[in-house]
């Protein structure tokens, strides 16, 4: 949560190498993120909260009347909330990679792209952004609506995976294969970084 804010301010006061750094660290936690919405534990995966169109539509409804009832996990509008966020996460950090300010800074894969892709990556880091903002800022509404409004312990859940009321219903799978899996991905994109052309000494800009 605390590399979002710390990216927006290294990039604000010019910290470049700082940036990317927190722009790749954010890449590898949300790339083990998604794959461990597939492999991790049961209230961790796609499959469990992400709900069809009948059941976000009725947990509105059930909502608005005052009758939800707390899911173990992600309820069905948070379950969508969550994979949104990680999209444009995912798409920011990505674009973070091809991105440059023509003057002090090259992203790392800056040079392996023409210049059309450059110039999109540019504009999508730019507006992913602002799209973080407004959802980053409706998710911690709904989070504290939900807390202190209806009652639900999410922020002790999220904090000790599990709360009175919101116990999960499958054994956790075991976290250091979370971090074995964040440690692959870490250096798969450092090898692949590695591989990326660099700019030519002998030519001036």
């Amino acid at each position: 949560m605390l590399l979002c804010p710390a990216a927006w301010w290294t990039a604000e006061y010019q910290y470049f190498d700082a940036h990317e750094w927190i722009g790749c660290t954010i890449l590898v936690l949300v790339a083990a993120r998604i794959l461990w919405g597939f492999v991790g534990s049961g209230h961790s995966r796609f499959g469990d909260f992400l709900a069809g169109p009948k059941k976000v539509w009725a947990y509105v409804g059930a909502l608005r009347a005052g009758q939800v009832t707390a899911p173990p996990g992600h309820n069905p509008l948070g379950g969508w909330s969550v994979l949104a966020l990680l999209t444009l996460l995912l798409l920011q950090s990505v674009s973070g990679l091809f991105n440059a300010d023509d003057i002090l800074y090259s992203g790392p894969l800056y040079y392996a792209a023409p210049d059309e892709l450059r110039g999109l990556m540019g504009e999508l880091h730019d507006w992913v952004f602002n799209g973080l903002l407004g959802l980053v800022a409706l998710h911690i509404a709904a989070v504290f609506y939900h807390q202190f409004r209806l009652r639900e312990k999410l922020l002790q859940a999220m904090v000790k995976g599990s709360a009175e009321g919101r116990e999960g219903r499958f054994t956790p799978v075991p976290w250091w294969r979370a971090a074995v899996l964040a440690a692959l991905l870490a250096g798969l994109l450092w090898w692949g970084l590695e591989q990326a052309p660099q700019p030519d000494p002998n030519r001036w800009f």
